[in-house]
């Protein structure tokens, strides 16, 4: 987003520092874990790829997670967007805001419920979409999040009056 574009944010929503770097250091050490595994005790031939793969897999999601929290999410009067520009959920496609206890969401965060269906997008940590819903939060705090989640259900509750 352009500064001047940051300026208009109503909200703001950024990755904890903590829970960035306790999620960017559990995927990567789970990853060495199972790539020294696989080296310093090989097993048969197959499990040795098994191990080697989940591991570079691990440790490719910690580098994905890393870039992805770099960057935030902003609640414009337009919607949902991430802090390089993109946007993710328009203001006119959200049916609803889903953050109930039992609601399919990630942790911390929420659930947009949108009228159609969207493209398939995943920023590790800080949000996801399939179908029609876009999960947001992970590594986010909960109290921001919550109140991103409020601003939203607030602007779809004007938006129907």
């Amino acid at each position: 987003m352009t500064p001047a574009d940051e300026t208009a944010a109503l909200l703001r929503l950024a990755a904890s520092p903590a829970r960035r770097g306790f999620a960017y250091a559990v995927l990567a050490g789970f990853g060495a874990f199972l790539i020294g595994l696989a080296l310093w005790q090989p097993p048969a031939a197959g499990w040795l790829v098994v191990l080697v793969g989940m591991g570079a897999g691990a440790i490719y999601l910690a580098e994905r997670l890393r870039r992805a929290t770099e960057l935030a999410l902003v609640l414009t009067e337009a919607g949902l967007a991430d802090s390089a520009g993109r946007l993710i959920a328009p203001l006119d496609q959200i049916g609803s805001v889903s953050r109930g206890t039992f609601a399919m969401k990630p942790s911390n965060g929420f659930t947009l419920v949108m009228k159609r269906r969207v493209a398939r997008g995943w920023a590790p940590g800080l949000w996801w979409s399939l179908g029609n819903r876009i999960g947001v939060g992970g590594v986010t705090a909960a109290a921001p999040a919550k109140l991103m989640a409020e601003q939203i259900a607030a602007m779809i509750a004007r938006r129907e009056a």
